[in-house]
Parts: structure tokens; C-alpha cells; sequence
């Protein structure tokens, strides 16, 4: 099956954890949205106000069935492409730690725009500020402390034991992410969760997220994204 993602074309964002899913699979896809007519096409499935429509990117189209949400179309890739474990309890299980990201982050959204994406970075300042001490002093150390947690505790190289899933991949995005936007921070933060860090570094060797991160298809990060680096929050 030739699968059809549907994302904005500049930014990451939460689209990259599917593309994260897409490429350790080695799938088939097209990143449609970035192709020659890609945002209309996009846009215009988005505007249609029958059957089941996407309210927003990312979404996946794979045959008949057009998949939204990041955690629900990395639950349907994940049973198809060996990215999660085949009992419905470990498969229930993965989702509801994707879910347990998601929740993160948005979390990290607010940092820079606590006071709703409709203002500018610019126009609250102060609130990202406060937002951002919070985040790190109790935020930050309850998420990844569970998550460097269920690793020890599981006794494997990853989170569920000896096999990678997409939960995996997707937290190899956020100890990327965090490093980008709060390098100064996550520098220091570091030593709390050595094996999350290991983590890390084994799915970034993964020959196909390998070859993925060092192609044109990964695009970099920027302010325009979920992760964005500005100094004053980042002291």
C-alpha cells in the first residue's frame, strides 16, 4: 500500500512522528503537502463536510481509510509494520503511552505560547517565561522521569523490552526537540535520565532512521514549529 500523509510543508511538528513511523517501517508514502498542488489538496479534504474529515494535520490517507490525529494513525501503522506488540493489551498499552506524549507535547507548545497559538510569541513574553520555569521544574522531570522509569524497569533497550515501537521513534523526537529549543536546560537536565538518553541513540543508529535524519525529507527545525529556540527562555 502506497500511503498518502498530509502535513504543512515547512515545519515538523507533530506530522514527524508519523514520518518517524513511516520511515523505520521503510514504507511506501508520499509527504503529499509538499508536492506541486500538495496544501490545496490537503486543504480541500479538510473542507469537505460529509463522511469522516480530518479537522486537522496530520492525517493519513491509506486506501479508503483517511486517519487522523497522530496517536490513531501511528495505532494503525504500528499494527502493520511490526511497530508495536501484536497482543491487544501491549498494543492498547503503546497507545496510551503515544497518548501520554501527546499530552507532552502540547505541554511544550505552551512553553512559547501559553496564552493561545492566535498571539504572537511577541505578545506574551512574560507568560512563556513564567510557563517555561514551571515546565521544567515540575513538568519536565514527571514526564521523562516516567518514561527513563518504565526503560529500567522493563530491562531492555527499549521502553516495552527488546523491540523497538513507535513510542520509541517518538521519544527519540522529543530528547531532539528539547535539546533544539532548551539546549542549555536539557545540557543540565541530561544526567537525570541516562537511559532515555541511551534510547535515544540506539533509534537514531536504526539504519533506516539513519539514513532518514541525514536525507532532505527530515526538515530542520525552526521557529515556526512545536519545538522553537528563543534565548530568554532557554537561561
Amino acid at each position: 500500500m502506497r500511503y498518502q500523509l498530509y502535513y504543512w510543508p515547512t515545519i515538523q511538528g507533530r506530522g514527524e512522528y508519523v514520518l518517524l513511523a513511516l520511515e523505520e517501517a521503510g514504507a511506501d508514502y508520499t509527504d503529499v503537502a509538499r508536492g506541486k498542488g500538495g496544501m490545496g489538496a490537503m486543504m480541500k479534504m479538510m473542507d469537505v463536510h460529509k463522511g469522516t474529515p480530518p479537522f486537522a494535520p496530520p492525517f493519513l490517507e491509506a486506501g479508503k481509510l483517511v486517519i487522523g490525529q497522530t496517536a490513531n494513525i501511528l495505532l494503525y501503522l504500528g499494527a502493520r509494520h511490526g511497530l508495536a506488540p501484536k497482543p491487544d493489551a501491549g498494543k492498547l498499552w503503546v497507545h496510551q503511552l503515544q497518548l501520554t506524549i501527546t499530552d507532552f507535547v502540547m505541554e511544550i507548545h505552551d512553553t512559547h505560547h501559553p496564552l493561545g497559538p492566535s498571539l504572537y510569541y511577541e505578545d506574551q513574553k512574560a507568560p512563556a517565561k513564567k510557563r517555561t520555569e514551571e515546565f521544567w521544574k515540575s513538568r519536565v522531570p514527571k514526564y521523562l522521569g516516567y518514561f527513563e522509569d518504565l526503560v529500567a524497569a522493563n530491562g531492555g533497550a527499549f521502553v516495552t523490552g527488546r523491540r523497538a515501537t513507535y513510542v520509541d521513534l517518538s521519544l527519540f523526537q522529543i530528547v531532539e526537540g528539547l535539546r533544539y529549543a532548551f539546549p542549555n536546560r536539557m545540557r543540565g537536565f541530561e544526567k537525570k535520565v541516562p537511559r532515555l538518553l541511551e534510547l535515544h541513540d540506539r533509534i537514531a543508529e536504526r539504519p533506516n532512521i539513519k539514513a532518514y535524519l541525514a536525507s532532505e525529507r527530515r526538515i530542520p527545525f525552526n521557529e515556526d514549529g512545536i519545538f522553537r529556540r528563543y534565548k530568554a527562555l532557554d537561561l
